[in-house]
């Protein structure tokens, strides 16, 4: 039975913290909804109704793009072990850029990554959780290190390019703000 809060309480916090990955979702006002799966050290909760995602270098940016046309967002974890749960997290976000006034004070929460692209600064209006009884038993084994090999791989001004090729636009060819 699904059950709701207006805010993350301890509980929901450590079970954020076991999760070994997350889901984003978000839409624009037309075109494609999104939904990725994310990992490695790039998510924290710094306080009951808020979090810090940090956007790493991929193959598209849609959440950056759908954010400059309405700022929704949800976050999902999903237990794979014992327990079995599903929590959700809704909210707004703004998009904080490398150069941004803030961008130093919120970069402070994460390791430092190359090829990180945006801090997502999400303020929830309500988490739920839910069963998860449907959701398969998974056993994790480690983090890639594919997206760390390939940024040792390149310069700055390579990931840069990769940006301008890749990054500029959403598959529906909306812009996403990304700074080069």
């Amino acid at each position: 039975m699904a059950k709701q809060f207006p805010a993350l309480d301890d509980a929901h916090r450590k079970f954020i913290e076991e999760q070994h990955m997350f889901f984003v979702g978000t839409a624009g006002t037309d075109g494609r909804v999104n939904i990725s799966p994310k990992g490695m050290d790039s998510l924290r909760v710094v306080g009951p109704s808020r979090i810090l995602w940090m956007n790493l270098t991929g193959s598209g940016n849609e959440t950056a793009g759908h954010l400059l046309e309405v700022n929704r967002m949800t976050l999902m974890w999903c237990s794979f072990t014992t327990r079995p749960m599903i929590l959700r997290a809704y909210g707004t976000a703004r998009t904080v850029q490398a150069g941004d006034a803030d961008w130093e004070k919120l970069a402070q929460h994460f390791p430092p990554h190359r090829s990180a692209r945006q801090i997502f600064d999400v303020e929830l209006e309500m988490v739920q959780t839910s069963c998860g009884y449907a959701v398969p038993f998974m056993d994790y084994r480690a983090d890639r290190d594919t997206m760390q090999k390939w940024v040792d791989n390149k310069s700055d001004a390579d990931i840069r390019a990769y940006w301008v090729e890749k990054n500029q636009t959403t598959i529906d060819g909306k812009p996403t703000g990304v700074p080069v």
